[in-house]
């Protein structure tokens, strides 16, 4: 039993602290609005029942005016013009029939607030114009003739709570604008932190490419030759000779492995363990189905198990060649072939140039700068592999073909 009230309890208070929904707010508006209207019709209909003179004939009648003017303020925010010229016309009414009896003043006051918050533009001044002129012609009928009589009777019931509500919008807009453009500072300074990291991550990846690969890569060439020199010499194969020149050998291979490796994660940004490989393939181009690109995939012969960083570079590579033939391609039909021999992954697409179809809905592409072609060619060649592309023979259809060896060796 006193596991069932705890979790109850438990519940209430996490309704209670959770962030309201759109969809409360809303609620909480509305009722708001309700008890509002509630409180006006309450205190106007008390002050029109116990001030000015004897009741008539005509009481119940302005009493249920004055309440149901008081009620709409429960209405949509749309309304409120309408609500506030309502306001104005049952005092109107009220000074021509019962001269001396109070006009329903908490109702006039928050129905100007409301055109003032929530009205823009011409419909908010007409609001205002069409009640001044309301309470003037109640002031005047009932008596007041002197201008600064009327001056505070109309700044007091209208004018007042009509800017205030016009300030409690623009402070609302304000505070609004400062927060979009506190977000978008924080985007532009992400995006920016983003660049530079990733220009950083370039530069590191081009200095250890062009830099260490090179020594490394040569130091593996000359232990190579070094043992291939001794061989035939009088220094014996098992000599300690051979076997440290084996393993700088092998030492080297696996530096550049682990170097291929780094420069593949400082390239995609990410860790690898968490991208596509090629199982995914036919995920993407039923996506791209969706989108109205006909896509043929044919599977020559399947690749084994591939190593993380070339499963991972055909994905990508795949990715970038549907890229380009959504952006400069017909954007109707592309063929895809994967195949697999000679211990090498090959992938080609082809597709229709959109210069060879005048309804082509993507004809009117700007020419590309090259750097997908280029991106594509670097992510081949960091794994000892070629891409080439170009325009077939007959000039209407364009190939992009990426050759990678299984084991990713160069």
């Amino acid at each position: 039993m006193s596991r069932t009230v705890y979790l109850a309890a438990a519940g209430r208070i996490r309704r209670w602290t959770a962030r309201p929904t759109a969809r409360d707010a809303q609620r909480s508006l509305a009722r708001q609005a309700v008890s509002v209207a509630l409180m006006c019709a309450a205190v106007d209909g008390l002050n029109f029942l116990t001030r000015g003179p004897d009741p008539g004939p005509w009481t119940p009648v302005l009493l249920a005016l004055v309440i149901a003017a008081d009620v709409a303020l429960a209405t949509a925010p749309r309304f409120s013009g309408w609500v506030a010229v309502a306001h104005a016309a049952v005092g109107v009414a009220l000074a021509f029939v019962m001269p001396g009896r109070n006009p329903s003043t908490a109702g006039q006051l928050v129905s100007s607030y409301r055109a003032g918050a929530w009205l823009r533009g011409r419909s908010s001044v007409a609001s205002l114009i069409t009640v001044c002129v309301g309470i003037l012609v109640s002031a005047v009928v009932t008596g007041l003739t002197a201008p600064v009589t009327l001056l505070g009777v109309v700044a007091a019931n209208t004018l007042l709570p009509w800017l205030v509500g016009r300030y409690t919008t623009a402070r609302k807009e304000h505070v609004e604008e400062l927060r979009r453009q506190r977000e978008a500072t924080l985007r532009d300074a992400e995006a920016e932190i983003a660049a530079a990291v990733t220009k950083e991550r370039e530069t590191i990846a081009v200095e250890l490419h062009d830099v260490i690969s090179h020594h490394v890569s040569a130091i593996g060439v000359h232990a190579t030759a070094a043992r291939l020199n001794l061989t035939g010499t009088a220094v014996p194969g098992d000599s300690p000779v051979h076997t440290s020149l084996a393993a700088v050998q092998q030492s080297g291979q696996a530096a550049m492995t682990d170097l291929r490796r780094l420069l593949s994660l400082l390239h995609d940004g990410s860790d690898s363990t968490d991208q596509p490989g090629v199982t995914m393939l036919p995920e993407l181009f039923t996506g791209l189905r969706a989108s109205g690109l006909h896509v043929t995939f044919v599977v020559y012969s399947s690749p084994p198990p591939l190593t993380k960083e070339v499963d991972i570079t055909v994905y990508r590579v795949a990715q970038e060649m549907m890229t380009n033939v959504l952006r400069h391609g017909d954007g109707r039909v592309a063929r895809v072939e994967l195949d697999c021999n000679d211990g090498c992954v090959a992938l080609t697409a082809r597709n229709r140039v959109a210069s060879a179809a005048a309804d082509a809905p993507y004809a009117s592409a700007p020419p590309g700068s090259g750097l997908g072609l280029r991106g594509m060619r670097k992510r081949a060649e960091a794994l000892g592999g070629s891409g080439t592309f170009g325009v077939t023979t007959d000039g209407d259809y364009w190939e992009s073909s990426v050759t990678i060896p299984l084991a990713g060796a160069r």
